[in-house]
């Protein structure tokens, strides 16, 4: 019998949440999720249940009729009594509301997918003709202003990883002891992310089998579930097979096995926990700028883009899968590149 992945369980995780989410909702809403599952992910159909979920719970809150009507109740034909402007006070309701005993905002992001999500539910059921309105259309969908880039800088980078390495020298007692036990997992981590550019989902699903020293790579399954072999340089082959050494001595809690990296409860690793890890050390290194795993990706596809200036291979290695995407990040270097371009070329000698 043949072992369930991380990732194969994560999407059976996620699949069970999504149908007690669908739950709470309409019946006609199973028709639009059944549609979008061959070219989604369970985790983005989530998001999406969840977002059509506050539309509705909207529509409760502002429609009298509907007040003592529960939501799952609530018949298709609720969609074609919605216009226009109910949709521009739904997006305006959004920026902040109040959500049992919680307070939620949304910002250009989070605007964004919800009202992209909307469209996306309202295009299902009028392309077949269960409704005959789309109001969706008649609104504007959020813009997102793009936010520069923040990256440690290559000396940072240095510091930072001087640090795990050395930061038990300042410490002592308990502190000193937590810390020589987590050093070379954490070293090897945060080599990795800097060294690869891999997302930090696809770091913390590793199996231990998914890393090849024979050819320097890693296995990973990136978003949508497709495999990849990312390749990696002597400092990353350096800092995983000091950390595998010591991995030898952990006894994992069942069911943890095959996790590369373990936390200290001997599981697998989660994202939080990586989240903090790297926060904790890029404290130490810089105050001014909030580094976050995503941020050692960007520190990677800088780099590589400095090296290379090959917008396709940076896009390829970061498994973008639309070059744009990449593209729109790495805009302001294309800058840099096309000054030094105009100083380059000398018409006339001095």
């Amino acid at each position: 019998m043949s072992r369930i992945t991380y990732h194969e369980q994560t999407t059976i995780d996620n699949t069970v949440r999504l149908r007690e989410v669908l739950r709470t909702l309409p019946d006609f809403c199973r028709d639009y999720f059944r549609a979008i599952s061959t070219t989604t992910t369970a985790k983005t159909r989530i998001s999406y249940a969840y977002d059509i979920r506050i539309f509705f719970e909207f529509l409760a809150a502002q429609n009298p009729s509907l007040k003592n009507l529960d939501i799952r109740d609530f018949p298709i034909g609720i969609l074609d009594q919605v216009k226009a402007v109910d949709l521009e006070e739904y997006e305006e309701y959004l920026k902040v509301y109040q959500n049992g005993s919680r307070v939620e905002s949304n910002g250009e992001r989070g605007l964004k997918r919800k009202i992209s999500a909307l469209r996306s539910f309202y295009a299902y059921y009028y392309k077949r003709e269960m409704i005959h309105t789309n109001p969706t259309v008649l609104i504007e969908v959020p813009k997102v202003h793009q936010k520069a880039i923040t990256r440690l800088d290559s000396d940072e980078v240095v510091m930072m990883l001087d640090y795990i390495e050395h930061a038990g020298d300042s410490l002592t007692g308990q502190q000193k002891v937590f810390y020589e036990k987590t050093k070379e997992r954490d070293l090897a981590l945060v080599t990795l992310l800097l060294g690869t550019g891999i997302r930090v989902s696809e770091c913390v699903g590793l199996d231990v089998e998914d890393v090849d020293f024979k050819n320097n790579g890693i296995k990973v399954t990136r978003k949508g579930g497709n495999e990849m072999v990312v390749y990696f340089g002597p400092e990353v082959e350096k800092a995983l097979k000091k950390y595998l050494t010591v991995r030898k001595g952990i006894t994992p809690q069942a069911g943890h096995e095959h996790a590369l990296f373990y936390s200290a409860q001997r599981r697998r690793i989660s994202v939080q926990a990586v989240e903090n890890l790297v926060k904790k050390y890029s404290r130490q290194i810089t105050t001014t700028k909030k580094i976050t795993p995503h941020k050692l990706r960007s520190t990677y596809g800088t780099a590589l883009y400095r090296e290379t200036g090959d917008i396709y291979l940076v896009a390829d290695v970061l498994g973008h899968k639309d070059v744009n995407t990449t593209r729109k990040h790495y805009a302001e270097m294309d800058d840099q590149r096309r000054r030094q371009a105009a100083a380059a070329v000398h018409l006339r000698d001095d």
